[in-house]
């Protein structure tokens, strides 16, 4: 019998950044070249379009690039967003693509799942953004837990940069019986071997997707975008470290075993880093550990969840309206 293998593009590489039309432009080439390379999927990190918003990291607010960051923001039902579908049915290719999202006036960092026939298979948005993020982006609700996709090829999900340390969620992402996890980070920098927090680096970030990897016996594609000396300039984080030089660019395929099936890439290397996946390993590997199957206890723990979309305005059903001539009949 065949083995089953699915070929994987998982993208290193710089954002246009702030510039929403050269974003879907540059996220459309390489789906191209991914498709040129038989690729049945590829990946874009967090906030690929219009850019993460490194300068956060730096001060609190900047109200120009907070205007900037928002103009060129990308809408769900956009011609922006049609753009890249076509793109993905055109080229017969699924598409994980991670973005700013504009909904009226409100910011979200957001996923979508894009079949190799231009649909959106599931829209998500990251359930809390972490830490200074709140500063420009809201929290999801049920759209959080919309993360898995029944895809052609395999079953495909994704998680958002720090959503990888949040115990609950990744546990119902897992219980949806994923294959390939799309793991999408922004521009994490070596560690300097100081006091700054480990797992905000490279090391720790890849090293919280290799967890997810062995935890879930899925393969992982760690997807990151390089910061360049345009981006630097561009938000003025020259004086912050890390992101005083080039760098961010980390991305690495996982397999379920936890071993790492790439090289690495020079941080600064824009590269489409191609992968041949056996599905088979996924189910050697479920023979010792399936955490959401033979290897659970749900008479001893369980998860609830709440998938339903809450509103800010809920209209509840008035009571019949009385009229006179109802009023008279009555008598």
């Amino acid at each position: 019998m065949a083995e089953n293998v699915v070929r994987v593009a998982v993208t290193q590489a710089e954002p246009a950044w702030f510039d929403l039309a050269a974003g879907v432009a540059k996220t459309c080439d390489l789906i191209v070249e991914a498709a040129k390379n038989n690729a049945q999927l590829i990946t874009f990190p967090e906030c690929w379009i219009p850019g993460y918003p490194c300068w956060i990291w730096a001060r609190l607010i900047d109200v120009e690039l907070n205007i900037a960051y928002a103009k060129n923001s990308l809408r769900l039902d956009s011609p922006e967003l049609n753009k890249i579908r076509d793109c993905a049915r055109d080229n017969g290719i699924a598409v994980s693509l991670s973005f700013s999202e504009k909904e009226n006036h409100s910011l979200y960092i957001a996923q979508v799942m894009i079949g190799t026939d231009g649909e959106i298979k599931f829209h998500r948005r990251k359930m809390k953004p972490t830490h200074i993020e709140r500063t420009i982006f809201g929290d999801a609700s049920g759209e959080a837990l919309s993360s898995v996709a029944d895809l052609s090829f395999a079953r495909v999900g994704s998680l958002a940069c720090a959503e990888h340390i949040q115990p609950l969620l990744k546990y119902h992402t897992m219980s949806q019986s994923e294959d390939i996890h799309v793991s999408a980070w922004p521009t994490p920098y070596l560690h300097d071997g100081g006091e700054s927090l480990w797992f905000m680096s490279e090391e720790g970030c890849q090293s919280a997707s290799q967890i997810y990897a062995i935890e879930s016996q899925s393969f992982v594609l760690h997807c990151t975008q390089i910061l360049g000396q345009s981006g630097i300039d561009k938000m003025r984080v020259s004086s912050m470290p890390p992101m005083t030089a080039p760098g961010g660019g980390s991305s690495v395929i996982f397999a379920p075993d936890g071993r790492r099936l790439t090289e690495p890439v020079e941080s600064t290397t824009e590269k489409i880093i191609y992968g041949d996946l056996p599905l088979d390993l996924i189910t050697a590997t479920k023979f010792f550990f399936d955490p959401v199957g033979h290897y659970s206890r749900p008479d001893l723990m369980s998860l609830h969840v709440c998938t339903k979309v809450k509103k800010m305005v809920r209209e509840e059903e008035r009571e019949p309206v009385h009229t006179v001539s109802d009023v008279q009949n009555d008598s």
